[in-house]
Protein backbone atom coordinates (compact mmCIF):
# COMPACT_ATOMS: atom_id res chain seq x y z
CA UNK A 1 0.00 0.00 0.00
CA UNK A 2 1.34 3.51 -1.12
CA UNK A 3 1.73 6.31 1.81
CA UNK A 4 -1.01 8.09 0.01
CA UNK A 5 -3.55 6.44 -1.80
CA UNK A 6 -6.45 7.98 -3.78
CA UNK A 7 -9.13 5.54 -5.81
CA UNK A 8 -11.59 6.56 -8.74
CA UNK A 9 -11.95 9.95 -6.75
CA UNK A 10 -15.06 12.34 -8.30
CA UNK A 11 -15.94 16.08 -6.82
CA UNK A 12 -18.63 17.77 -8.44
CA UNK A 13 -19.41 21.49 -7.71
CA UNK A 14 -23.15 21.56 -9.03
CA UNK A 15 -23.03 20.72 -12.50
CA UNK A 16 -19.59 20.92 -13.12
CA UNK A 17 -17.57 17.31 -12.84
CA UNK A 18 -14.03 18.90 -11.84
CA UNK A 19 -12.13 15.26 -10.44
CA UNK A 20 -13.32 12.58 -12.78
CA UNK A 21 -12.03 9.19 -11.11
CA UNK A 22 -8.35 10.29 -10.03
CA UNK A 23 -5.94 7.81 -9.15
CA UNK A 24 -2.92 8.90 -7.32
CA UNK A 25 -0.33 6.76 -5.25
CA UNK A 26 1.96 8.64 -3.55
CA UNK A 27 5.27 6.70 -1.78
CA UNK A 28 6.87 7.82 1.64
CA UNK A 29 9.36 10.79 0.74
CA UNK A 30 8.00 11.19 -2.44
CA UNK A 31 7.68 15.05 -4.26
CA UNK A 32 5.03 14.52 -6.60
CA UNK A 33 4.55 17.52 -8.51
CA UNK A 34 1.00 18.61 -10.37
CA UNK A 35 0.68 20.15 -13.87
CA UNK A 36 -1.85 21.70 -16.08
CA UNK A 37 -3.78 24.33 -17.44
CA UNK A 38 -6.09 26.43 -14.62
CA UNK A 39 -8.70 24.41 -14.06
CA UNK A 40 -7.52 21.03 -14.16
CA UNK A 41 -8.44 20.17 -10.85
CA UNK A 42 -5.24 20.82 -9.80
CA UNK A 43 -6.39 22.42 -6.37
CA UNK A 44 -9.20 20.92 -5.91
CA UNK A 45 -7.66 17.50 -5.56
CA UNK A 46 -5.51 19.17 -2.78
CA UNK A 47 -8.06 20.04 -1.04
CA UNK A 48 -10.06 16.70 -0.84
CA UNK A 49 -6.50 14.87 0.46
CA UNK A 50 -7.00 17.57 2.60
CA UNK A 51 -10.43 17.26 3.91
CA UNK A 52 -11.68 20.83 2.55
CA UNK A 53 -13.71 19.41 0.09
CA UNK A 54 -15.63 16.34 0.30
CA UNK A 55 -15.49 13.72 -2.26
CA UNK A 56 -18.70 12.42 -4.10
CA UNK A 57 -17.08 8.96 -5.08
CA UNK A 58 -13.86 7.26 -4.56
CA UNK A 59 -11.93 6.70 -1.11
CA UNK A 60 -8.31 8.74 0.18
CA UNK A 61 -6.11 7.54 2.58
CA UNK A 62 -2.79 8.60 4.30
CA UNK A 63 -0.79 6.24 5.93
CA UNK A 64 -3.55 3.65 5.65
CA UNK A 65 -6.07 6.26 7.44
CA UNK A 66 -9.31 6.98 5.21
CA UNK A 67 -9.68 11.05 5.08
CA UNK A 68 -12.91 10.85 2.58
CA UNK A 69 -16.40 9.95 3.39
CA UNK A 70 -18.57 10.15 5.88
CA UNK A 71 -17.54 9.30 9.68
CA UNK A 72 -13.88 11.13 9.40
CA UNK A 73 -12.64 13.32 11.90
CA UNK A 74 -11.53 15.96 9.67
CA UNK A 75 -9.57 17.61 12.53
CA UNK A 76 -7.66 14.60 13.09
CA UNK A 77 -7.16 14.57 9.14
CA UNK A 78 -5.69 18.61 9.50
CA UNK A 79 -3.68 17.69 12.07
CA UNK A 80 -1.43 15.07 10.10
CA UNK A 81 -2.20 16.42 6.97
CA UNK A 82 -0.72 20.34 6.39
CA UNK A 83 -1.58 22.15 3.69
CA UNK A 84 -0.36 25.94 2.50
CA UNK A 85 -2.28 28.34 -0.06
CA UNK A 86 -1.09 30.45 -2.52
CA UNK A 87 -2.66 33.70 -0.08
CA UNK A 88 -0.67 33.11 2.63
CA UNK A 89 -3.58 33.05 5.12
CA UNK A 90 -1.94 34.61 8.09
CA UNK A 91 -3.85 35.72 10.67
CA UNK A 92 -3.10 39.42 10.56
CA UNK A 93 -3.72 40.41 14.36
CA UNK A 94 -1.01 37.89 15.20
CA UNK A 95 2.59 38.48 15.35
CA UNK A 96 4.79 35.96 13.04
CA UNK A 97 5.55 34.40 16.27
CA UNK A 98 2.38 33.79 16.81
CA UNK A 99 0.83 32.74 13.67
CA UNK A 100 3.51 29.23 14.17
CA UNK A 101 2.60 28.81 17.64
CA UNK A 102 -1.48 28.82 17.45
CA UNK A 103 -2.18 25.74 16.13
CA UNK A 104 0.40 23.15 18.15
CA UNK A 105 -1.50 25.38 21.08
CA UNK A 106 -5.18 25.01 20.52
CA UNK A 107 -4.60 21.24 18.26
CA UNK A 108 -1.86 19.40 19.88
CA UNK A 109 -2.64 21.09 23.22
CA UNK A 110 1.10 21.81 23.84
CA UNK A 111 1.96 24.41 26.36
CA UNK A 112 2.40 28.21 25.34
CA UNK A 113 6.56 27.80 26.08
CA UNK A 114 6.83 24.86 24.23
CA UNK A 115 4.71 25.53 21.44
CA UNK A 116 6.55 29.15 21.42
CA UNK A 117 10.22 27.68 21.50
CA UNK A 118 9.04 25.46 18.68
CA UNK A 119 8.21 28.67 16.75
CA UNK A 120 11.09 30.56 17.34
CA UNK A 121 13.62 27.47 16.33
CA UNK A 122 10.75 27.04 12.91
CA UNK A 123 11.32 30.93 12.09
CA UNK A 124 15.31 30.30 13.03
CA UNK A 125 15.35 27.27 10.29
CA UNK A 126 14.31 29.65 7.66
CA UNK A 127 16.20 32.80 8.65
CA UNK A 128 13.34 34.39 10.33
CA UNK A 129 13.52 34.97 13.95
CA UNK A 130 14.42 38.40 13.48
CA UNK A 131 10.97 39.03 12.42
CA UNK A 132 9.51 37.20 15.31
CA UNK A 133 7.55 39.82 16.30
CA UNK A 134 6.28 41.29 13.70
CA UNK A 135 2.65 41.00 12.27
CA UNK A 136 2.37 40.25 7.92
CA UNK A 137 1.47 43.46 7.01
CA UNK A 138 5.00 44.36 8.14
CA UNK A 139 6.58 41.32 5.99
CA UNK A 140 7.35 40.64 2.14
CA UNK A 141 5.64 38.17 0.32
CA UNK A 142 8.31 35.62 0.31
CA UNK A 143 8.70 36.13 4.12
CA UNK A 144 4.83 35.64 4.59
CA UNK A 145 4.63 32.66 2.50
CA UNK A 146 7.66 31.28 4.49
CA UNK A 147 5.49 31.86 7.94
CA UNK A 148 2.90 29.56 5.94
CA UNK A 149 4.63 27.17 5.39
CA UNK A 150 6.30 26.83 8.73
CA UNK A 151 3.38 27.24 10.97
CA UNK A 152 2.24 23.91 8.56
CA UNK A 153 5.72 22.13 9.65
CA UNK A 154 4.79 22.80 13.29
CA UNK A 155 2.33 20.68 13.57
CA UNK A 156 4.21 17.85 12.12
CA UNK A 157 2.46 16.71 9.30
CA UNK A 158 3.14 13.49 7.77
CA UNK A 159 1.81 15.13 4.79
CA UNK A 160 2.56 18.18 3.37
CA UNK A 161 0.19 20.06 0.22
CA UNK A 162 1.20 23.02 -1.49
CA UNK A 163 -1.32 24.88 -3.60
CA UNK A 164 0.72 27.29 -6.35
CA UNK A 165 2.98 28.80 -3.50
CA UNK A 166 4.83 31.13 -5.82
CA UNK A 167 1.34 32.18 -7.72
CA UNK A 168 1.16 35.23 -5.53
CA UNK A 169 4.34 36.30 -5.40
CA UNK A 170 6.67 39.10 -7.53
CA UNK A 171 9.55 36.89 -9.90
CA UNK A 172 12.01 38.37 -7.20
CA UNK A 173 11.00 36.65 -3.91
CA UNK A 174 9.99 32.73 -5.68
CA UNK A 175 13.23 32.11 -5.12
CA UNK A 176 13.39 31.93 -1.13
CA UNK A 177 10.01 30.26 -1.20
CA UNK A 178 11.45 27.27 -3.34
CA UNK A 179 14.55 27.70 -1.47
CA UNK A 180 12.26 26.23 1.41
CA UNK A 181 10.79 23.92 -0.26
CA UNK A 182 13.81 22.43 -2.32
CA UNK A 183 15.50 21.86 1.28
CA UNK A 184 11.92 20.16 2.60
CA UNK A 185 12.33 17.71 0.12
CA UNK A 186 16.15 17.47 1.08
CA UNK A 187 14.96 16.34 3.95
CA UNK A 188 12.52 13.47 3.08
CA UNK A 189 9.07 15.23 3.38
CA UNK A 190 6.14 13.83 1.66
CA UNK A 191 4.74 16.09 -0.41
CA UNK A 192 2.31 17.31 -3.36
CA UNK A 193 2.40 20.29 -5.15
CA UNK A 194 0.56 22.10 -7.41
CA UNK A 195 3.04 24.33 -9.38
CA UNK A 196 3.31 26.17 -12.46
CA UNK A 197 7.24 26.32 -11.79
CA UNK A 198 8.24 23.90 -14.22
CA UNK A 199 11.82 23.89 -14.08
CA UNK A 200 11.62 23.93 -10.52
CA UNK A 201 9.22 20.40 -10.62
CA UNK A 202 12.07 19.07 -13.09
CA UNK A 203 14.41 19.55 -10.40
CA UNK A 204 12.43 18.16 -7.00
CA UNK A 205 10.02 15.99 -8.36
CA UNK A 206 9.49 12.55 -7.64
CA UNK A 207 7.12 12.00 -9.96
CA UNK A 208 5.14 14.45 -12.79
CA UNK A 209 1.14 14.36 -12.95
CA UNK A 210 -0.36 16.37 -15.98
CA UNK A 211 -4.02 17.21 -15.06
CA UNK A 212 -5.98 17.34 -17.64
CA UNK A 213 -10.01 17.91 -17.29
CA UNK A 214 -10.39 16.65 -14.10
CA UNK A 215 -8.01 13.03 -14.06
CA UNK A 216 -4.50 12.79 -14.19
CA UNK A 217 -3.75 12.58 -18.07
CA UNK A 218 -0.12 11.47 -17.88
CA UNK A 219 2.40 10.61 -15.18
CA UNK A 220 5.96 9.62 -14.72
CA UNK A 221 9.29 10.76 -13.88
CA UNK A 222 10.31 14.45 -14.32
CA UNK A 223 13.26 13.60 -17.35
CA UNK A 224 10.11 11.81 -19.45
CA UNK A 225 7.35 13.92 -18.55
CA UNK A 226 9.44 16.70 -19.77
CA UNK A 227 11.42 15.06 -22.40
CA UNK A 228 9.19 12.62 -24.33
CA UNK A 229 5.79 12.95 -22.94
CA UNK A 230 3.29 9.84 -24.46
CA UNK A 231 0.04 11.85 -24.29
CA UNK A 232 -0.46 14.40 -27.12
CA UNK A 233 -1.89 16.70 -24.73
CA UNK A 234 0.90 16.73 -22.50
CA UNK A 235 3.14 17.23 -25.49
CA UNK A 236 0.62 20.40 -26.11
CA UNK A 237 0.58 21.64 -22.85
CA UNK A 238 4.17 21.79 -22.55
CA UNK A 239 5.02 23.30 -25.64
CA UNK A 240 2.84 26.46 -24.56
CA UNK A 241 4.89 26.26 -21.64
CA UNK A 242 8.20 26.85 -23.65
CA UNK A 243 6.61 29.07 -26.05
CA UNK A 244 5.84 31.12 -22.71
CA UNK A 245 9.69 30.74 -21.65
CA UNK A 246 8.69 29.06 -18.67
CA UNK A 247 10.73 25.79 -19.57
Amino acid sequence: MAFVELRDVHKHFGRNHVLRGVDLDVELHQVICLIGASGCGKSTLLRCINALEEIDGGVITVDGDRVSGPGIDVDAVRAHVGIVFQSFNLFPHLTALENVALAPRKVRRMSTREATSTARELLARVGLVDKADQYPDHLSGGQQQRVAIIRALAMSPRLLLLDEITSALDPELVAEVLDLVRELATDGMTMVLATHEMNFAREVASKICFMHQGTIHEEGPPEVIFSNPEKERTAGFLARIIAAGRL
